[in-house]
């Protein structure tokens, strides 16, 4: 027999390791579903039914040998002593020699607490009920499990799945199955989006498990929101239904019902439909596409991929691009150039900024922040002249009304010659 170090890498301690040690200290109770659930399935109903039943009367918990025997007078009475000194064997039932009476373990009543609640959720979806149910009374006894909201988280993004999945199949019975699904399961979403509200809302809790019932709540939103997702597909799908004269037929009744025929159903209603009968490669359509693909198209494709390049040719010869005019700025440069060669030292800058509109009076004033720039006097262009002319702006604190009939004011600035370039 295997020791539990055979089972790791050689150098690993099992205790060490967190998962290990919390199944290991919890042995004293997983026993006893070993006793329960060992052997065939027969072995285990029988085993269960006769544990319930001793577990079940409340009022007289101890039994006498006598009791039992009467209880159980409808079972083989040898089935009966081997059921009974199994659950012995495992701890589950106790006999006190004193009293003469048999009653359960403390494993066996919790091992009966924790089957009592699985067996009792019974439905569409008995996982998400039960495991709301563990983390509600998790919750109402301050003790939550970080592993139960995991489960619970983990459930509600498997459903969240499905039901996107058959959302995007956009077939409608799928569509209806999903929907009827979620309806099914509603009542253990809300009641597990109360019991998540209750958890964010307490103080005591630590961030691992604040952390999982916010993700929690984001799961549910995510399936709530789905409902009116389904409402509206469902519609887009009933509008392209196709009714079949005035039978008052659709295509989805006739879709329904050949869903619900057998094979052998459908294959009598076509045996007197087909003039010849197909040869079963016809029916493999996949395999069929593939080689057409291949034949009609990937053929011609490699035949158009073998042909040689055509040579190289010289690029034909053309123009310079012209340069595009400044109009507006070689009017200034000519207005700046007389009032250079005029003799004064200095001018008013609505001497030369000011213009037919104000448009140009404002394109104007934003050229002359390059006289000067060296940067742009290395070009070749109009900006260029403009930025070696001999010219420096001075003042400009104060602002001066023009009579001009769209520009109202103007910067109080200068242009003077440059000492030393005339």
């Amino acid at each position: 027999m295997d020791s539990l170090s055979d089972f790791f890498q050689p150098g690993i301690e099992p205790g060490s390791l967190q998962a290990v040690s919390r199944l290991q200290g919890a042995w004293g109770y997983l026993s006893v579903f070993v006793t329960l659930f060992r052997g065939g399935d027969e072995e285990v109903l029988m085993r269960l039914l006769v544990l319930r039943e001793l577990g079940g009367r409340a009022e007289a918990p101890m039994w006498t040998p006598q009791e039992i025997a009467q209880r159980f007078s409808y079972l083989n009475d040898t089935k009966l002593a081997t059921i009974l000194g199994r659950l012995r064997e495992g701890d589950l039932l106790v006999y006190d020699s004193d009293g003469g009476v048999y009653q359960l373990s403390e494993g066996a009543r919790v091992a009966l607490a924790a089957l009592a609640t699985m067996v009792d959720f019974a439905g569409d979806d008995v996982e998400l009920g039960y495991l709301t149910s563990q983390v509600a009374a998790g919750q109402a006894v301050g003790q939550v499990s970080d592993e139960a909201l995991k489960h619970l988280l983990a459930r509600l993004n498997e459903l969240y799945a499905e039901f996107e999945e058959a959302l995007e199949s956009q077939s409608e019975f799928r569509i209806r199955a999903a929907q009827h699904r979620l309806e099914a399961v509603w009542r253990w979403v809300a009641k597990s989006t109360e019991v998540v509200k209750s958890l964010t809302q307490d103080d005591t809790l630590s961030l691992t498990v604040l952390n999982q019932a916010q993700a929690i709540a984001l799961a549910q939103s995510r399936m709530l929101a789905l409902a009116g997702t389904f409402e509206r597909r469902l519609a887009q799908l009933a509008s392209q239904r196709v009714h079949l004269g005035n039978s008052g037929l659709t295509s989805t009744d006739i879709a329904d019902w050949l869903r619900r025929q057998g094979a052998a159903a459908l294959a009598g209603k076509l045996a007197d439909a087909w003039s010849i009968c197909p040869e079963p490669a016809f029916l493999s359509t996949p395999e069929l596409a593939d080689v057409a693909e291949f034949e009609l198209l990937a053929r011609e494709r490699a035949k158009a991929g073998a042909q040689v390049l055509p040579g190289s040719e010289a690029a034909p010869l053309a123009d310079a691009p012209e340069m595009e005019r400044l109009l507006e700025a070689e009017e200034m440069y000519d207005v700046l150039l007389q009032l250079g060669m005029s003799g004064e030292t200095d001018a008013h800058i609505s001497q030369a900024v000011l213009a037919g509109s104000y448009n140009e009076t404002a394109y104007r004033l934003s050229l002359l922040s390059l006289i000067g720039d060296p940067e742009t006097s290395n070009d070749q262009s109009i900006v260029a002249a403009l930025a070696k002319l001999p010219f420096s702006l001075q003042g400009g604190d104060a602002v001066i009304e023009t009579d001009h009939p769209e520009v109202a004011t103007l910067s109080d600035a200068r242009l003077v010659v440059a000492s030393g370039k005339n």
